[in-house]
């Protein structure tokens, strides 16, 4: 019994250290966080999956898609509001997105599971530069079961100029790894 009062204890710590102090963060038993390490995973590009077609309305009310970026190097990044780690990644997000943009590297991030309000002041507070889906119901993340966890926040894809997942992080990225992965991909011909 004792044993299974810190596991709860544990995970309730650790459900209230990602998700901040939003009015929106996730309670007790709520599903919607999936911690990570931010490790990224390269994939070989024999076992690359193609990346489902993701298309939304952003958060400032125009649209977004994959499909607009063909050819080109996308960073997919999956984020919430309530969620520390995001806050803590989005920095790292926005520096690596200018930095690579001559490059032909796009960003695009999927707002998951929050309120349009919170994500909105969560923009303006960041100005990532980029543009985001407004993901509410999570049919965006949901596309990529089998590759990233439903609930998996933050993660970020980079997908390759041939549609393909070419890795992935679960987790907030640091800014090297990222940076390296982004260039690697790039490399690629």
């Amino acid at each position: 019994m004792r044993a299974q009062s810190f596991a709860v204890a544990a995970l309730l710590i650790a459900v209230a250290g990602c998700a901040g102090n939003q009015g929106s963060q996730p309670q007790s038993g709520d599903t919607r966080f999936v911690a990570g390490d931010g490790k990224i995973t390269l994939f070989q590009a024999a076992d690359r999956k193609v990346a489902p077609q993701v298309q939304g309305e952003t958060l400032d009310g125009g649209t977004a898609s994959l499909a607009a970026h063909k050819g080109k190097i996308v960073v997919l990044n999956f984020w919430a509001s309530w969620c520390a780690p995001c806050r803590a990644e989005a920095p790292v997000l926005k520096d690596i997105s200018a930095k690579t943009k001559a490059d032909g590297v796009e960003f695009l991030g999927v707002d998951f599971k929050d309120r349009r309000a919170d994500a909105l002041a969560f923009e303006r507070s960041h100005q990532s530069g980029y543009p985001s889906i407004f993901d509410q119901p999570g049919k965006v993340a949901l596309s990529f079961q089998g590759t990233v966890p439903p609930a998996a926040i933050p993660s970020t894809l980079i997908i390759d100029r041939q549609g393909r997942i070419a890795a992935r992080a679960l987790g907030a990225v640091k800014y090297t790894d990222l940076l390296d992965a982004v260039t690697k991909v790039g490399d690629e011909r």
